[in-house]
């Protein structure tokens, strides 16, 4: 009873924060004229306030330390370690944002404050020391510090660079980082034997704060998420390593925006554009502009992939079967990446080439 009394207090604590922060997100995005030009990468015909991300940093910041003061056992003793680390590192990289959405950074200043924000989830505890091996089901040993540096950067870096790239429809990153979170929770608090309870709450925080937000950038949006989309992806890659280094279930869940992203970089390469450049290309874009998909369809069927193997994370222990999962679900993006392909070319953006997206 008393553990979900406290998934109650932290979720509905989030929930009421980010709605209420929305309004307020809306018009200091207006009042200080942090808003979208319209056209650009959207293609937008007016011009979108763009802090909507406060309201989710807002309600998972307040509901995150209001877990702190339920009482439940807590069993990892670095645990508000970790938790000031986690806090410190997202309101970094929140503040990262708001500053490029107000100013404009180029690629080399946005990708060092993604490697400083990431240094700080380290300095705190937050890495990644080992993984399971698939082909044997064991975990592998410790590895050296470099190597654990260089792996938690990498993923940090990846999540928050997948997270900002998917976000370019209305409601897609929002309703992807919900079903991530919802999944994190229900393997720490459901799946786990003995539960991780305490764990379980900072991704319920940060559920109840997308839904929030979501209410507000669901087709048609009334708001966007901005330059927070660096923070959303920090906030799920740190949790996925506080809840057990589940690496697989994010790869699984996130695996389409994941696999967007490869093919984009790549793509941009092989035609001697710059991969750091955003452009129309993305496979949200391409089925927006050849008129396959409305954005509303769009964000449906991203949400019911990444429903669907996240379901398959917390129905089965095996390694083996999540690696060949994920294996049988990139080979199918890869054929529909193809096919959409073939019936549509990406639009230059006119949009500045400083994001990472």
């Amino acid at each position: 009873m008393l553990r979900l009394l406290a998934f109650a207090i932290v979720f509905n604590t989030a929930l009421a924060s980010a709605l209420l922060a929305v309004p307020l997100a809306r018009w200091l995005s207006f009042r200080f004229g942090i808003t979208s030009v319209p056209g650009g990468r959207r293609q937008e015909r007016v011009s979108m306030p763009k802090l909507g991300g406060l309201a989710i940093f807002v309600g998972f910041t307040i509901a995150v330390i209001v877990a702190q003061l339920v009482p439940i056992e807590r069993q990892d003793p670095y645990e508000i370690f970790r938790l000031t680390g986690l806090i410190l590192g997202s309101a970094v990289i929140f503040i990262l944002g708001v500053i490029d959405d107000v100013i404009g950074l180029n690629w080399f200043q946005i990708f060092l404050g993604q490697i400083l924000t990431s240094a700080i989830a380290i300095i705190f505890q937050i890495f990644i020391a080992f993984f399971n091996n698939p082909f044997t089901g064991s975990q592998t040993g410790e590895w050296s510090p470099v190597v654990t540096v260089a792996l938690t950067l990498f993923w940090l870096v990846l999540m928050m660079n997948t997270v900002n790239l998917v976000d370019g429809s209305d409601g897609l990153a929002a309703g992807i980082a919900l079903i991530a979170a919802i999944v994190l929770f229900l393997n720490s608090a459901v799946r786990l034997e003995p539960p991780q309870t305490s764990v379980s709450l900072l991704p319920l925080a940060l559920a109840g704060a997308l839904l929030g937000f979501l209410l507000h950038n669901f087709y048609p949006a009334r708001v966007y998420m901005g330059g927070s989309a660096w923070f959303l992806g920090y906030a799920l890659g740190t949790l996925s390593i506080i809840g057990g280094a589940k690496m697989a279930t994010i790869l699984l869940v996130m695996g389409l925006p994941l696999m967007d992203l490869g093919w984009q970089i790549v793509n941009r390469i092989r035609h001697g554009a710059n991969p750091f450049r955003g452009d129309r290309g993305h496979l949200h874009f391409r089925l927006l502009d050849n008129g396959i998909l409305s954005p509303r369809q769009i964000a449906l069927c991203y949400y019911s992939v990444c429903a669907f193997f996240g379901f398959l994370t917390l129905v089965t222990n095996s390694q083996m079967f999540k690696f060949i999962a994920f294996a049988f679900m990139l080979a199918c993006i890869a054929l529909g990446f193809v096919a959409v392909g073939r019936i549509s070319t990406p639009q230059d953006e006119d949009a500045a080439p400083s994001q990472l997206s």
